[in-house]
């Protein structure tokens, strides 16, 4: 069964420091770092971060995912990247927040919305 949780717009961009930010809706801010042994994580944020570089905006997706063939039982996310195309994340542990600060991020190429190309 797929439930889609949440929906709306994202931007993806980068500060001075090089650091990413994920803002969903405008109200949801999420530093998004790698760490070596880890991988990626998202990281509650409340501070305002100024843009350096903008690498992408559009809508986004936030599914529960269980019992789906071929679909890994989890949190996916999943970003639209233009042109009708989408990338796919899993979030283990669903998206941080005011408790649990840190949660990782996986690119996966499981997709649930359908591209038009």
């Amino acid at each position: 069964m797929i439930t889609v949780l949440q929906s709306g717009t994202y931007e993806l961009f980068e500060t001075k420091e090089q650091t990413k930010i994920l803002i969903l809706d405008k109200k949801y801010t999420f530093a998004w770092v790698s760490i070596r042994e880890i991988g990626e994580i998202l990281v509650t944020s409340h501070k305002t971060h100024k843009t350096d570089t903008t690498l992408a905006l559009g809508k986004y997706r936030l599914y529960d995912v269980k019992d789906e063939p071929k679909l890994s039982d989890q949190i996916h996310l999943e970003l639209a990247l233009g042109e009708g195309l989408w990338q796919g994340y899993l979030l283990p542990t669903g998206l941080p927040t005011n408790i649990k600060k840190r949660n990782r991020i996986i690119p996966t190429i499981e997709v649930i919305t359908k591209s038009t190309h």
